[in-house]
């Protein structure tokens, strides 16, 4: 066998081993936290703080971000279907895409991008220097005062800033539609609530929910077992952050065809 093929086979073999290291890890941490999530006393402030942190601090990100979102797609959808007369439904389109798509990705990777590498940077931050051993000599569970407080943030505080999300990608879509389109407000906001159903809002915050599971046990996990000194904070970052993009961009398919099996009116 040449050089580079046992190379290439030992390459493989080392990238099987961390995907394996890694889910029996993620699963481990998942259980440790659940187990863990109902013990007194439970970190009310550090909720809290995390939820500040995450979702206010977030606020202005997603506030741009979902303006200019929902404004690309209504120009996008308005010129392209002004070929075929099709302009009019524009407001369908957009308001669908949106709720369904748009906004629970685009919010769920800048939160990866965002919120993620800081989780991840935090903690490896606090394992490089020993404070995670100090923890555990204090008599006290690194997955209660560091995992739980961030999973739960990041449960409630995503899903809002998809809600916040969708609202000013709409308001934005509706503006072009208006100054580019012709279209009036009325008849955007019509047509968007008659195509609009409440299953279409909750599969896009249901979205949001395993984004942000996945975002913090994964960013916890790795910041727990980085080694390496600062070099290795660095590495746990980008790692976190491509994960997680990764993970988002692929659950959004199996849960959008999940949910058109299941939930989604038949057309």
């Amino acid at each position: 066998m040449s050089l580079e093929k046992i190379s290439h086979r030992l390459g493989i073999e080392q990238s099987l081993s961390r995907a394996i290291t890694f889910a029996g890890g993620f699963t481990n941490l998942t259980v440790k936290a659940v187990q863990e999530l109902f013990t007194l006393p439970f970190p009310m402030k550090l909720v809290v703080d995390q939820i500040l942190s995450i979702g206010v601090e977030s606020f202005l990100l997603v506030l741009i971000t979902g303006l200019a979102t929902g404004s690309v797609m209504a120009l996008q959808f308005g010129f392209g279907l002004a070929r075929f007369g099709g302009t009019l439904y524009v407001p369908k389109l957009t308001a669908l895409a949106i709720l369904r798509e748009m906004g629970p990705v685009f919010t769920s990777l800048l939160v990866a991008g965002r919120i993620g590498s800081g989780m991840a940077s935090e903690i490896a931050s606090m394992k490089v220097t020993q404070q995670i051993d100090a923890i555990r000599a204090l008599g006290t569970s690194p997955t209660q005062k560091i995992v739980i407080p961030r999973l739960i943030a990041c449960l409630i505080a995503l899903p809002l800033l998809t809600l916040m999300g969708d609202y000013v990608s709409l308001i934005g879509a509706m503006m072009i539609a208006k100054f580019e389109l012709n279209i009036d407000f009325s008849y955007f906001i019509t047509k968007a609530l008659e195509t609009l159903t409440f299953t279409d809002l909750i599969t896009g915050i249901a979205k949001t929910v395993v984004f942000a599971f996945f975002i913090a046990i994964a960013a916890c996990w790795k910041g727990l077992n980085t080694e390496g000194g600062t070099e290795g904070v660095g590495q746990t970052t980008t790692w976190v952050v491509v994960t997680s993009s990764i993970f988002i961009m692929v659950a959004d398919f199996f849960l959008t065809k999940f949910f058109f099996l299941t939930v989604y009116p038949k057309y």
